[in-house]
């Protein structure tokens, strides 16, 4: 994966307080991550920092729309994705965490990389259901399924 200079926050040296950030990852950011599941996008993501002493205060809130893959006949299909996150970091070099919204970094650690949270905030905001509207799907993929709520056709030869 190819790091962007421009995720990555050099927190040392700044003074304690809030700092903002904004990101638009496009349909290039995805490519990068070599999923199915996000095949493009573009989604703006607002990132406000505040640095305290050992610690780190993050909140990312989303706003855009991604391309995946429809449920019932798997052409692309974009949906909206919105939200915030939260991210907490601590600096240490004993202690460990296993929550996964509190990352431990040594206390000799000068920036963070934020690519990995900044993919993954956004693949927990797709809708768990993505379907095209009645009439919108691929006809030559519908064809071949069977729809449960029709009842199916009895052969009755008397």
């Amino acid at each position: 994966m190819s790091q962007n200079e421009d995720r990555i926050i050099r927190f040392s040296g700044l003074k304690p307080g809030k700092y903002t950030y904004n990101y638009t990852l496009t349909d290039e950011f995805f490519e990068d991550w070599k999923n199915d599941e996000i095949r493009g996008g573009k989604v703006k993501i607002d990132v406000e920092m505040e640095r305290f002493e050992h610690m780190l205060m993050f909140k990312f809130t989303l706003s855009g729309e991604v391309t995946t893959m429809c449920d019932r006949c798997l052409g692309d299909i974009i949906v909206p994705v919105e939200g915030e996150e939260h991210l907490c970091v601590r600096f240490s070099d004993t202690e460990t965490t296993d929550d996964e919204d509190v990352v431990v970094l040594p206390e000799s650690a000068f920036e963070i990389d934020l690519s990995q949270w900044l993919y993954e905030y956004v693949a927990v905001r797709i809708p768990m259901q993505h379907i095209h509207p009645d009439g919108a799907c691929d006809p030559e993929v519908t064809k071949y399924i069977i729809d449960e709520d029709e009842p199916e056709e009895k052969n009755d030869e008397s």
